[in-house]
């Protein structure tokens, strides 16, 4: 597994496992083979309804706690600062752990900073390790850390080979912090599994779309969480660490960009 460094200094793997839609004994299971197979960090949010089913996962895998980076993410009822103080002990308690690595607001809400003064008292208080956003856009980030007083360690949003962010990319890099990509498949979006691209690139390579999709995000500097209940391909998720697409390969690939969204949330 690779590392980035957050602007807190602290080490986050560049690729882990999203549970978004994973439930029960399914979200469960896909987060244990994902530990099996060497993953090291977990996405969850309060939005999913999944948290205990990863803490319990993370527990039972025997992965001393410090080796797995943990994150989940903050959203409505949590848009006041109280809410979010009483939130934040929600995931404590549905995750059975005793620190969070990421804490992200998950979308913006006109209530982000009180939010994010009670994350900010968490990392004061040790409980936190990072703190940062999810789905915000140029303009909400530039205001957003006008006003903030730690500024975020990463943003995760929507990223994939359709709607690569390089814009965004760069001001956030700017400003320290770090674009984390949520559905790097973009679900399946524009036929991404049988695209001539990626397929053309995967036979090069020996490798699958998914896999060159990925490994073009990684190069980047973006890290990736997908997200997938079959374990074989959890596992081929994680297999994009031995081989460096080259410039020929990134220009085909950078030619796919549509730069706008597919999901909405912007």
């Amino acid at each position: 597994m690779e590392y980035i460094k957050l602007n807190n200094g602290i080490s986050m793997p560049v690729l882990g496992l999203g549970t978004w839609a994973l439930h029960g004994k399914e979200c469960e299971g896909c987060v244990s083979k994902a530990l099996e197979y060497g993953y090291r960090l977990i996405d969850t949010a309060q939005m999913y309804g999944n948290e205990k089913e990863v803490g319990n996962a993370v527990r039972k895998s025997g992965i001393p706690r410090k080796e797995v980076f943990i994150t989940t993410k903050l959203c409505t009822p949590c848009t006041s600062y109280s809410a979010a103080k009483s939130g934040i002990e929600r995931s404590f308690e549905n995750l059975g752990v005793d620190y969070i690595d990421l804490l992200l607001i998950h979308e913006p809400y006109s209530t982000s900073l009180e939010i994010y003064e009670a994350m900010t008292e968490g990392v004061k208080e040790g409980k936190i390790k990072s703190i940062g956003v999810s789905n915000f856009n140029k303009n909400f980030y530039l205001d957003f850390i006008k006003k903030c007083e730690i500024i975020p360690a990463v943003n995760q949003v929507e990223c994939h080979v359709f709607y690569r962010q390089k814009d965004l990319q760069n001001t956030l890099e700017e400003n320290g912090t770090h674009m984390q990509a949520w559905s790097p498949f973009a679900c399946g979006k524009n036929n991404f599994f049988n695209n001539s691209v990626l397929n053309t690139l995967g036979i090069k390579y020996g490798k699958s779309a998914a896999q060159i999709g990925l490994r073009y995000l990684v190069q980047a500097g973006i890290s990736v969480i997908p997200k997938s209940s079959h374990p074989d391909r959890i596992k081929t998720n994680a297999d994009i660490f031995d081989f460096e697409l080259n410039e020929d390969d990134l220009s085909r690939i950078q030619k796919l960009d549509l730069n706008k969204t597919l999901f909405g949330w912007y």
